[in-house]
This record gives structure tokens, C-alpha cells and sequence, in this order.
């Protein structure tokens, strides 16, 4: 599906991150924008709020996913990690290409929801490998790299940093910060995970800190772009601050709201 901007002479783009298997809303996202920007975690492998919903579920069912998101709530993870691979040994059949099979069915629904112009990068839930396989003609993914949208320069950067849920794609941070210094400097600077700062980082809902990158944060302060743009954190203490003479702004959790966050010049 083409966008068709609101026709205001300004440009206007929509930013989302962590669809979370949200094709419905996903669908919707552009409408009245030039193009959209969507910052990752687009698989669905277990709905926090509704145990039912995910890849997880759908193999092992409500009562085992609602057991290991305890768990990993109280920050047992390695009794989750225990807990998760006694499920699968009883599996039968190769857990990645079960996986991998899960995956490609949402990432077949949701990048089909994906108007043109769409401009993407990945989640530390994703699975990078397949998104270029999906992306149709009018979906550009990017990670350490830069593209030019309605006059101004993006910034992408996917992915997350290692931590104890070992999601699919956390790198190390000298790979991490590699890719942020490949970026160099731009109007509007877009990554997964937030900088790391507290107040950015803090999930108040399930009361820990996630990761974020010490290379982002000073990256920001380093080039001054006029946006910094981010997900991961579903219920951040703060949505948005300035550091130094960026405007640093969680673009909010798709998957939960429905509603893209608008970025106007």
C-alpha cells in the first residue's frame, strides 16, 4: 500500500516500534504520513500481559508461558532457562527450525502490512537474517546506515545489548558501538534500544533497568542530532527528555497502543 501524506506541504513521519505481531494496526500506521519508520521487535514470542498470545504459548500453552514469565519476572533466569528446555526436549523436532518456522509466519503477515515508503530495522527479538528476505520493493532495512527521507538524514541502528534473557539478536557492545559510529552524524537518529540513561531505561512496570548503550549516549552528545528516537523499554519512567540539544523520545509500545508516534517539519 502507497502512503498518501496529508498534503500540508510539511513532511511528516510515522515512528513505531515493538509491533510485537500487531499486523492489524501496523496496517494503519502510515496513513497521512510520507513515510514510516518502525524500530524493530516485530515477533511476537510471549505477550507479558496475555500469556495466551506468541510463539511460546502456541507450543506449550497458557499455563507453561504464564510459569517462565514468573520466573523471569523474579530474575531466575536460569530456572527459566531449566524450566524452557525441558519443554523442548519433549518437542521432538529441532527447536530453531521451529522457531524459524513460527517466525516466518508472522514476519509473512506483519512486512506485508508495511505501506511504501517503509524504512525498518531490527529488535533484539528479531531475526535479521529473513527481514531482507521479506522486505518488499517499497521496505528499505537498515542497520548501520544512513538514508535520507523528506531532506533530512536517518540514522538506523538494530539491535540489543547481551543480557541474562538471551533474546535473539544481542550483540556485544564494541559490535554495537561499531555500528553507531558508522553512522556518524545525522539529522534524526534511530535505533532499538534507548541511551543509557536511567530515567530512559527503567521499566516501571515489570521494576527493572533494561539495557541501554553508553556508545548511543555518547554518540548523542558527541554529534547533537535533532532526534533521537527509540523502543525496547515498554513502560519507561520518562518517554522523553533532551540531552544537551537532542529531543530523545521513546516512541511508545505498538503492540500495546496501536498508534505510531509523529515526527512534523
Amino acid at each position: 500500500m502507497a502512503l498518501t501524506p496529508a498534503g500540508d506541504g510539511g513532511t511528516r513521519i510515522h515512528v513505531v516500534s515493538d509491533v510485537h505481531g500487531n499486523a492489524r494496526d501496523l496496517a494503519r500506521a502510515g496513513e497521512g504520513a510520507d513515510a514510516l519508520v518502525c524500530l524493530g521487535d516485530l515477533i511476537l514470542f510471549l505477550d507479558y500481559a496475555d500469556h495466551s498470545r506468541g510463539i511460546f504459548p502456541d507450543l506449550f500453552g497458557a499455563e507453561n508461558a504464564h510459569r517462565i514469565v514468573a520466573l523471569r519476572t523474579e530474575r531466575r533466569f536460569e530456572e527459566a532457562r531449566e524450566f524452557g528446555a525441558r519443554l523442548w526436549a519433549g518437542v521432538g523436532e529441532d527447536r530453531a527450525a521451529v522457531i524459524e518456522r513460527a517466525v516466518r509466519k508472522q514476519y509473512a503477515e506483519l512486512f506485508s502490512a508495511f505501506p511504501t515508503p517503509t524504512y525498518a530495522t531490527y529488535g533484539n527479538v528479531d531475526m535479521p537474517p529473513l527481514f531482507r528476505e521479506y522486505a518488499g520493493p517499497g521496505v528499505t532495512v537498515l542497520d548501520g546506515e544512513r538514508v535520507e527521507i523528506g531532506g533530512r538524514v536517518f540514522g538506523f541502528v538494530g539491535g540489543g545489548l547481551r543480557t541474562p534473557m538471551r533474546t535473539p539478536y544481542e550483540i556485544s557492545d564494541e559490535e554495537y558501538a561499531a555500528k553507531v559510529a558508522a553512522v556518524g552524524e545525522v539529522d534524526v537518529l534511530c535505533t532499538h534500544i534507548p541511551p543509557e540513561v536511567p530515567e530512559l531505561v527503567y521499566d516501571t512496570v515489570a521494576r527493572r533497568f533494561e539495557r541501554g548503550s553508553r556508545a548511543l549516549l555518547d554518540a548523542i552528545r558527541r554529534t547533537r542530532p535533532r532526534y533521537a528516537l527509540f523502543g525496547h523499554v515498554h513502560q519507561p519512567l520518562v518517554r522523553r527528555m533532551r540531552i544537551g540539544s537532542t529531543e530523545c523520545v521513546n516512541v511508545g509500545h505498538f503492540a500495546g497502543t496501536g498508534r505510531p508516534f509523529a515526527l512534523r517539519w
